[in-house]
């Protein structure tokens, strides 16, 4: 840091070991982007949030109010607003953009799982966005390790003292999704997730077929902060596609009016579907005794679809 003759301290954020934000503007974060959400979500009107979400969040959000729009114009005839309270804020100390934090609430919509918001900025002047969310059992949000200040541990996505790299989660991610293995616990996200699928396919007279793929770079960048057990609790994300090809001289289901807002082209033999989703992992310390990673929480939307 230098002083300037004001005696204003200037912060090289690329440069200095410091806490993301403070507890005060992180409370802040998390209202403006409630209050942002609600109004994009009354009217369906995705420039009214767009400041506040990037990443995988941007990409279902903003799918989500088009649909919305397309099928009501005067906006969203059941709104509820959201309301988040009991917020608990991890703040990581690190260099380097971009900077970020993990809120952690309780919603009105959702049951009794958690919201788990990360927020993320890539310079002093930049907004506040929210990159991720997805919802959790309490009792599936981990306790973080923190030092004396109560300032958290971001896990760099390269480190190699995890059961998996968290720049490797996706890959890994898709990769199991399409050929099963021993990386993730069985789970609802994860075999429930496969069998699920193997399910769906064998549909008499309809035929699916599923693409994953990882989401690696710039704001899908997986985020990831130390536990207090030597793990991380790992943000990331993914993309999937789910092709439904009727049989000849059938036709493919039709679907839903949110999705057939999303669709270009006609829906004759099938349909594609694009969507993206971001997940929330438990990943062990190497050495620790547990191998698997535990997929705890996913939220998916459609972000577009395709007839033929």
């Amino acid at each position: 840091m230098s002083l300037t003759a004001s005696g204003c301290v200037v912060v090289h954020g690329e440069r200095e070991v410091l806490p993301a934000t403070t507890r005060a503007e992180a409370a802040e974060a998390l209202r403006q982007f409630t209050t942002a959400y609600n109004k994009a979500d009354k009217a369906y009107d995705s420039s009214l949030d767009a400041d506040h979400t990037t990443g995988a969040l941007a990409a279902i959000d903003a799918a989500r109010l088009k649909a919305g729009k397309a099928n009501n114009p005067a906006g969203n005839p059941t709104h509820t607003p959201l309301e988040l309270t009991d917020a608990k804020f991890t703040i990581p100390k690190k260099a380097g953009w971009p900077r970020w934090f993990l809120a952690d609430a309780r919603g009105n919509k959702g049951g009794d799982a958690r919201w788990l918001l990360v927020f993320t900025r890539d310079g002093l002047d930049e907004p506040w966005e929210v990159a991720y969310l997805t919802l959790a059992a309490a009792g599936d949000v981990p306790k973080f390790k923190t030092d004396k200040d109560g300032w958290a541990e971001a896990v760099p996505a390269n480190s190699t003292d995890l059961a998996v790299p968290p720049a490797d989660l996706s890959k890994g991610y898709t990769t199991y999704l399409k050929d099963g293995g021993k990386t993730f616990a069985d789970g609802v996200h994860t075999s429930g997730w496969r069998e699920l699928r193997k399910k769906w396919a064998i549909r008499p007279g309809l035929a699916r077929q599923y693409i994953d793929e990882p989401l690696t770079n710039g704001d899908y960048a997986p985020l990831a902060l130390r536990t207090a057990d030597g793990g991380a609790l790992v943000f990331f994300a993914t993309r999937h596609f789910e092709k439904q090809t009727a049989a000849q001289g059938a036709s493919v289901p039709t679907p839903n009016k949110d999705v057939l807002a999303l669709t270009t082209g006609e829906i004759k033999q099938s349909l594609t579907m694009e969507f993206v989703s971001n997940e929330v992992a438990l990943d062990p310390a190497k050495g620790s005794g547990e191998e698997q990673v535990t997929v705890v929480g996913r939220i998916q939307g459609l972000t577009s679809a395709q007839g033929g």
